[in-house]
Parts: structure tokens; C-alpha cells; sequence
């Protein structure tokens, strides 16, 4: 009985620290990159979503708030930055390709913005979705930091917003290369440019794992469909409602 007790009073102690969350959230994307390496690199496994699932089934089983989870978590939040901006890297050492295929790639990407734009909006309304609904979707392939800013100027939910960015993240990442094979795009800048460009952060992370080219021109992409979005869904926004 003692010993019960004495477990008992560790793991609320354990609970309590941030540091206990912030080995959680790195134990279970460990987890999920095993997994995700031991199954062939099946898109299916993503890493990020693995992590995901683990982290919840672990909150759900102890009670724990997110608030409290992310006492810890935030200090894997703060590396996003530093994250991003890495991406320059691999950027910079296909510069020279980016710079001749430039017109090329500003095209793609105006399409894709308004792709997604329109088609999340367009297949949300036709399900019958609510202003602020479609509101909170039309942001969705963009970065969560944008894609929340962008939602909460036009009249959608924030919080929303920010759970159908890491679905469409997790979903391009896991979909997209498969799709892209399917429709026979073969390009490496290609492949990059279109997931980079539905599936932000979570997508450039995959192209990278994949292949340089690929990763640089999501990295790219990415950047540049959140300044696109920015600009023209707001514009849109206000010519259709």
C-alpha cells in the first residue's frame, strides 16, 4: 500500500513538471519516427501524426489539461522558429534553379493559392457550412501562425483554423506524394512546389526527408503561398460576402 502511494505521489509530482511534458512530446515523436523507419517510410506512418496520437492517447489517460501540457510542449514550440528559417538553407543551394524558373513558379503558385482558397471554400459550402465555417477553412494550407491571423480578420474561429492546418499538413504529407505520382508529376521542384504549397510546415518537412530539391522548393512555396494568401483571401473574402 505504501508503495502504491509513493508511485501515486511521483506521478503527481511527475504530472505536474514541464519537463515530464516535454519528454513526453519527444519520447512519442520517437516512437513515431521508429515506426515510421521500421514500416519503410510509409507516408501513411507520418511521424507527426504518430507523435500526435500518442501524445493525446497519454493526455486523455491521465486527465491532463492542454494548458498543462503545454507548460512543457512550449519549449519544443519555440524551436519552430529557428526551424523555419533553417529552411533558407537548402533554399539557398538551389537558388539558381529558383531564379531560372522563376516566372514558372510564381504562376504555381498563384494557382495554388486560389486552389486552395476556392476549393476549401467551394466543397464547404456546398455541405452546407456556416460563414464562419468557411471562414475558418479557407486559410487552412497555410502556415497555423498566418493561417489563425488571417481567419480572425475575415470572421472565422482561430482555434478552428488551427486544427484544420495540422489536417491538411498531416493529410498533404501523407496523400500527396502518392497523388502526385499518380498524375505522373516526376519533377523533384515540382513535387516540392505542389506540397510545399497545399501542406505547409508539415509537407516541407516530409520533401525534405525525401529529396533536397523537393524540400527547398516547399520551403519556398510555403513562404510564399502565406504572404499570397495573406494578400488575396482577404480581397476574396470581401468580393464574395
Amino acid at each position: 500500500m505504501d508503495n502504491l502511494q509513493s508511485l501515486q505521489d511521483t506521478w503527481v509530482y511527475l504530472s505536474a513538471s514541464p519537463l515530464f511534458h516535454l519528454t513526453l512530446t519527444l519520447v512519442a515523436f520517437q516512437a513515431a519516427s521508429w515506426l515510421f523507419e521500421k514500416g519503410g517510410r510509409n507516408p501513411l506512418l507520418n511521424p507527426v501524426l504518430g507523435a500526435v496520437i500518442l501524445v493525446v492517447l497519454v493526455l486523455l489517460a491521465t486527465g491532463t489539461d492542454y494548458a498543462t501540457y503545454f507548460e512543457g510542449a512550449q519549449f519544443v514550440h519555440f524551436l519552430l522558429g529557428p526551424a523555419t528559417v533553417s529552411l533558407a538553407v537548402p533554399l539557398y543551394r538551389q537558388w539558381h534553379m529558383v531564379r531560372r524558373s522563376g516566372p514558372a513558379i510564381a504562376v504555381s503558385l498563384l494557382c495554388g493559392s486560389l486552389t486552395a482558397i476556392l476549393s476549401a471554400v467551394g466543397v464547404t459550402w456546398l455541405m452546407g457550412g456556416s460563414a464562419e465555417v468557411l471562414a475558418s477553412i479557407a486559410p487552412k494550407s497555410v502556415t497555423a501562425p498566418v493561417a489563425m491571423a488571417i481567419a480572425r480578420e475575415i470572421g472565422g474561429v482561430p482555434s478552428l483554423t488551427a486544427v484544420l492546418v495540422i489536417v491538411t499538413g498531416i493529410l498533404g504529407a501523407m496523400i500527396g506524394p502518392w497523388v502526385l505520382t499518380a498524375v505522373r508529376v516526376r519533377a523533384w521542384s515540382a513535387r516540392g512546389l505542389a506540397i510545399g504549397t497545399a501542406s505547409h510546415g508539415i509537407g516541407t518537412a516530409r520533401a525534405l526527408q525525401v529529396n533536397e530539391t523537393a524540400g527547398a522548393l516547399a520551403g519556398l512555396a510555403m513562404g510564399l503561398n502565406a504572404l499570397a494568401t495573406a494578400i488575396l483571401l482577404p480581397l476574396i473574402w470581401g468580393l464574395l460576402f
